[in-house]
């Protein structure tokens, strides 16, 4: 009975220890910082041309010259591919009345290759048909050969803006071969053999863009050129069935 009341002492008294024992906070874990990712690079056009190096020069002057010469021909195609719609009914009126001199007034004010075309033609009137329709063709070769101005200039560009990217490219690899072998050593650096490759390849994008574009503006170009040949070959047939038809009246 004694031990019984001892065994309930002792546990008591271990209870109240535990109890006054301040419980420990649980200790927080480290805090682990985010890995720092860096910024993917970008490749900007401006970085490309330095990259290039100085056969970028004759490429950007090509470029340049390309945009010229198409802005020019198009504006100047534009308006010889404009033309009164009365203009030739105008002309067939004052030859029919034979006022000659207001057809050629009318033809110097109308600004078009077909009005100076048919100008000549007025002013070789009374002599042989022959001769009149020469005198036409003649004029019409020239106005032609005024609108394709430059147009050598644009073909130029689009085949040889690729070969000075591609010659770019050459001299880039040389370049890049050069510095490994001054390098020495039988270890190959990969970065530096994929920089100079980097590099002559940029001429190479750049002469393709300048060619590229060369090419289409040129083909463009070529097809109003056509149009407007078209009109004045249309034109001439037009003036020459015009003085064919008194002759055939008075007959």
């Amino acid at each position: 009975m004694n031990l019984t009341i001892l065994l309930q002492t002792v546990a008591a008294v271990a209870d109240t220890t535990m109890a006054a024992v301040p419980t420990a906070a649980p200790v927080a874990a480290p805090a682990v910082s985010a890995p720092v990712v860096e910024a993917a690079k970008t490749l900007s056009f401006f970085d490309m041309a330095v990259k290039g190096g100085w056969i970028m020069i004759p490429l950007a002057l090509l470029f340049v010259l390309a945009i010229y010469i198409f802005i020019e021909r198009s504006i100047t195609l534009h308006k010889a591919s404009k033309e009164d719609s009365s203009f030739m009914n105008r002309i067939k009126d004052y030859i029919y009345d034979g006022k000659l001199e207001s057809a050629l007034n009318l033809c110097r004010d109308t600004n078009s290759p077909s009005a100076r075309m048919i100008e000549k033609g007025i002013s070789r009137l009374g002599r042989p048909m022959g001769d009149v329709q020469v005198a036409i063709e003649n004029v019409g070769s020239i106005e032609v050969a005024k609108l394709e101005k430059g147009l050598g200039l644009l073909a130029t560009t689009s085949g040889g803006a690729p070969m000075l990217g591609f010659l770019g490219t050459v001299l880039g690899m040389v370049q890049a071969f050069f510095e490994m072998e001054q390098a020495g050593g039988n270890t190959i650096n990969l970065s530096q053999l994929s920089g100079g490759i980097y590099t002559a390849m940029v001429t190479t994008v750049a002469g393709l863009i300048v060619g590229v574009c060369a090419f289409f503006a040129y083909n463009y170009l070529v097809g109003k050129v056509g149009e407007v040949m078209r009109r004045l070959e249309m034109r001439s047939m037009e003036f020459m069935d015009l003085l064919n038809e008194p002759a055939a009246g008075k007959k």
